[in-house]
Parts: structure tokens; sequence; C-alpha cells
């Protein structure tokens, strides 16, 4: 997949010595030492089921422990960062969540990242928070790409101003909010509502649910 590629890219770029990434019904190398599993949660506890013991193996997921892997000596890495279609990232500097074996939190130094750790009661919300960070606010900018089209916009329109608003809601947070929310705006509210209704009306849901939140 796509962080199983880049993953692999970048490790070798670093000067490891990667075989892979390997695909469904390849056999691992009598060398290979160390098994990162880069599949759907899902699947973990099935593909690492194949591994004779005797090897280091890990796994890529960020709501799933290490029971899994039992069986295994075993390890976690879960970079905090997305990988788009085509597998390229740049995980420098990029908090990274460990757990298990201390190759883990080697492997995450070794690609510029900060190891940090995550107690397993925490992976869900950890994972939620992060799927709300970054899988959300696509699905909010795709929101925002439809109903602007309908009045000419395009989404080259629309990146500055998503750009500053992630750099303003990084050095100030919710201080970062802006518009007719915050200006007790209304009228403009009510606007919205009906141009959503006329243009894109399965949006209305996803705005109100939006506005009520901004209003909290």
């Amino acid at each position: 997949g796509r962080l199983g590629g880049a993953m692999a890219r970048a490790l070798r770029e670093s000067g490891l010595e990667v075989d892979g990434p390997l695909r469904r019904g390849e056999a691992l190398a009598p060398e290979d030492t160390v098994v990162l599993l880069c599949v759907p949660d899902r699947e973990i506890r099935a593909a690492a089921a194949l591994i004779a013991p005797g090897r280091l193996v890990g796994h890529c997921s960020g709501a799933t422990g290490l029971a899994v892997l039992a069986g295994h000596r075993a390890f976690s890495i879960h970079p905090l960062m997305t990988v788009p279609a085509g597998g390229a990232a740049d995980f420098r500097g990029v908090a990274c969540a460990v757990e298990g074996d201390p190759v883990a939190r080697d492997l995450a130094k070794r690609l510029g990242m900060r190891p940090i750790s995550i107690a397993p009661r925490d992976r869900a919300a950890y994972h939620a928070a992060a799927s709300i960070a970054s899988n959300f606010l696509v699905v909010l900018e795709v929101a925002a790409e439809r109903i602007g089209a309908t009045a000419g916009l395009s989404r080259a329109d629309l990146v500055p101003l998503v750009r500053a608003t992630v750099e303003n809601w990084a050095s100030m947070g919710p201080d970062a909010l802006t518009g007719p929310v915050v200006r007790g705006d209304e009228a403009t509210l009510a606007a919205h509502r009906e141009a959503l209704r006329e243009r894109t009306p399965d949006l209305l849901g996803l705005y109100d649910a939006m506005v009520e939140a901004a209003r909290r």
C-alpha cells in the first residue's frame, strides 16, 4: 500500500537494506530479520500468522495494539503523517507512535521522526484524532470545493485560504476561528443554508453540524 511503499523507500534511503515492499504471496528472504506489515488493520493478524517464528514482526496501524502479533517478538510504528497516492512522504519531524520492541523507536529516529508513546487504552482516541485532523479535513475541503464550483470558484482559488487557516490554527488554536458564527451573523448563516439547499442539498446536514460545532 501507500505507507508500505513510502516507508520502504525512506528506510532504504536512510541506508538500511530493505527487501520489498513485498506483495501478497511473495516469500520472505532467509536473511530478512525484521518484517514490517503495512496491511489493513483487519488483515494484520492473518498476515502475521503466515510468518514463521524467529523474526521480529511489526505493524503500522495507529489503532491496533500488539495482541494481533501474538507469537512473535512484536512492535508497532505509526507515523502521524498522511501518504497520498504515489507513496511519497517526508517523515522528518513527524510524531510517530511506537510500542513494543526498541527497534520501533530506532526506525522512527532513523527517518527523522519523533517517537511518542501511546498507552494501549488510548490508541483508539489517538487514531480518531489523526483521522479527524487529516481525513475529515479533506472531506470538508471537497464539500467547500463542490459548493464553490456552483459559484465559479476552483480548488486553486480556495487553497490559499485553507493554507492560511491551517497555519493560523497551528499558532493560535481555536482563536484562529473567524467568520459569521464568531460574528453572530445569523442572516448570513441563513443565506448559506438556503444556497446549500438549492445547490448541494446533501451537504446541508454537514453544514449544520459544523455550524453547531463552531458555536460550541
